[in-house]
């Protein structure tokens, strides 16, 4: 048998070439496949006083584990088959000092094909330390979620407000008898955030950006308003699941849940404002069946950990026996579609249904707000200027006010 055709080696090749021999080694592919270990490829950051994330983007899944060490605080995750390299070198300067809840983050070599990180916390925790498969612009993910142990809790951070002097909300107005005499809380929710970016417009704008700009604005000027505070589900730049933005509104009981967003469609020319409720059966379009799956998809992207889902809360959202509660967010989508008519062209001219999930609180009118498409070139540039960005938030407030004008919420306790 010649040699380089027995089934108990390599294969190999002889070219002849220019008088010259070359003998090529073909490696099998098991071994091939071996050779190439995970690497690496970005460290992130977001932190928050909800949660900090830490996700590790690799070029392949690997074998990981994690555990806790106490005085002082540590979490402790051990990397096995990866090379420590320049990224991993740099962890300790993504870091903040304002970090609410990691102190430092290190990592080094802890034994031959095992790298080793050390997050040193600022207080108790519990970890969520869970893969991702790729999404989006994304590869292979490792997250590390650290919670507070006691984190703070949105409600009481309500009452502390209404307790001070600084809180008080001033006395309705003449003109204002309709209005309510109790705090009207309405839960804003600036979509996307962290490592969901939402839409990404041609100029380069993140919507989790705008979202969160309109929001804050939309807050600051509910807060001034007779009668009404506003929560945030995120104030600053991380992601949070769509469960858990219900959840936030359902623990501060709110009156209203009111979605911000800015997608994208697939082409360039798609314009105007659109505000979407939930629909108990199928879309009421192509386009929201499309922006509901989108927005759906957020937490495939943003990265959820499918295994700490509050169940009591899951089984809240698959009951759609809430068609009194649909009924007035249709009642509050019409209000704020007519407003949002007067500083933009509406892309329908009513209010659309699709199953949204970030919609399905069983007990809160909700509704979600396209303020315009961010892959519109000119809507983009309207939905990063400030003016604008103020006028959006002038139509929602606008619409929210004569919603309630004309549905006063029923008396409830002040207490959850």
């Amino acid at each position: 048998m010649p040699e380089d055709t027995r089934p108990d080696l390599p294969r190999r090749r002889l070219i002849r070439f220019a008088g010259a021999s070359f003998l090529w080694l073909l490696i099998p592919a098991g071994k091939s496949a071996m050779a190439r270990s995970p690497g690496v490829l970005a460290v992130r950051v977001w932190p928050s006083a909800d949660y900090t994330r830490v996700a590790i983007e690799l070029s392949a899944p690997l074998k990981f584990s994690h555990f806790l060490l106490k005085d002082p605080e540590r979490l402790v995750v051990d990397l096995e088959g990866i090379e420590f390299s320049s990224v991993l070198e740099g962890l300790s300067d993504k870091i903040g000092l304002d970090d609410p809840n990691i102190k430092l983050l290190r990592a080094g070599l802890f034994k031959p094909g095992t790298v080793r990180l050390v997050m040193e916390l600022k207080n108790e925790v519990r970890p969520q330390v869970f893969e991702l498969p790729p999404a989006g612009n994304y590869g292979h993910r490792l997250v590390l979620d650290v919670y507070p142990l006691n984190p703070p809790d949105p409600l009481l951070l309500l009452l502390d407000i209404e307790s001070t002097p600084a809180g008080v909300k001033s006395a309705a107005k003449p003109e204002d008898k309709r209005q309510v005499e109790r705090l009207l809380t309405i839960t804003l929710d600036p979509g996307h955030g962290g490592e969901d970016p939402g839409a990404i417009g041609r100029g380069g704008s993140y919507e989790k950006n705008v979202t969160l700009a309109i929001a804050k604005r939309l807050k600051a000027k509910i807060d001034k308003e007779p009668n009404m505070r506003a929560v945030l589900t995120r104030d600053t730049d991380f992601f949070m699941p769509l469960h858990m933005r219900v959840q936030k509104a359902r623990r501060v009981r709110s009156d209203l849940f009111v979605s911000i967003h800015a997608d994208a469609f697939v082409g360039r020319d798609a314009n105007g404002s659109s505000v979407f409720v939930l629909s108990e059966t199928g879309a009421s379009s192509s386009l929201a069946r499309y922006l509901a799956k989108k927005e759906n998809d957020a937490d495939t992207i943003g990265g959820v950990n499918i295994n700490a889902k509050d169940p009591f809360l899951a089984r809240t959202l698959l009951d759609l026996s809430q068609t009194a509660t649909i009924n007035d967010s249709l009642k509050l989508g019409k209000e704020v579609l007519r407003e949002l008519g007067h500083i933009n062209r509406l892309h329908k001219a009513n209010v659309e249904q699709a199953g949204f999930a970030v919609l399905k609180a069983p007990d809160i009118p909700s509704i979600l707000v396209e303020t315009a498409f961010i892959s519109n070139p000119e809507e983009e540039k309207r939905l990063n200027n400030e003016k604008y960005q103020n006028k959006m938030a002038e139509a929602i407030l606008a619409g929210i006010r004569r919603y309630f004008a004309k549905n006063p919420p029923l008396a409830k306790s002040r207490q959850a």
